[in-house]
């Protein structure tokens, strides 16, 4: 019992989303893919559905199977909280809901025949802004040039190269929203 009062709820937004993904998991596994199509997979809907603009950003939230989401998660649970303590949490927000809704709109325009769900962008962006720890002014740290250079260079490859299920776009969108808010954030304020 001492235990369980010294665990803490360390990173409130990383375990949140993580939880939400869980949750969001079991639902799919009960009811199926109709489940992640109304709630959690963003696709070409007509305009005039509210759920279409809803979709945009929780189809963050869906995975597509166990190993999907353990992929994702494994990443995000290791990451999520070092770049959280570093932004806070209110601008961790903004970043994972904003690289979504960013890449639901950019799916949903430029790839229209393509369904969307996983949290794989925001998998990118926490590794890009992992990458960032101590940007001067003016300065462009090695080790963000080299996370772009792998990572996305690995991710423009495979979109042009390798035809499988998987949206590389969202992974490129995801590290360049990454980038941006690693390079103009300003990280002293919580």
């Amino acid at each position: 019992m001492k235990l369980l009062k010294r665990i803490e709820y360390n990173a409130p937004v990383t375990l949140t989303f993580s939880l939400i993904c869980f949750v969001v998991l079991i639902f799919y596994n009960i009811f199926g893919e109709r489940f992640l199509y109304a709630f959690a997979m963003t696709y070409n809907d007509s305009l005039l559905s509210p759920m279409m603009y809803v979709r945009m950003v929780t189809h963050i939230f869906g995975h597509l199977g166990w190993d999907h989401f353990i992929g994702n998660m494994s990443f995000i649970l290791l990451l999520g909280p070092m770049v959280e303590e570093k932004y806070g949490s209110e601008k961790l927000m903004v970043m994972i809901l904003a690289t979504g809704l960013i890449a639901g709109i950019l799916n949903n325009v430029l790839f229209p025949s393509v369904a969307l769900c996983g949290a794989s962008g925001i998998v990118f962006m926490l590794i890009v802004l992992s990458s960032v720890t101590s940007v001067q002014s003016g300065k462009l740290p090695l080790t963000l040039v080299l996370v772009m250079i792998i990572y996305l260079g690995a991710e423009i490859y495979n979109a042009i190269m390798v035809t499988d299920s998987i949206s590389q776009f969202t992974h490129i969108v995801g590290g360049i929203c990454g980038s941006i808010f690693g390079l103009f954030s300003d990280k002293n304020k919580k």
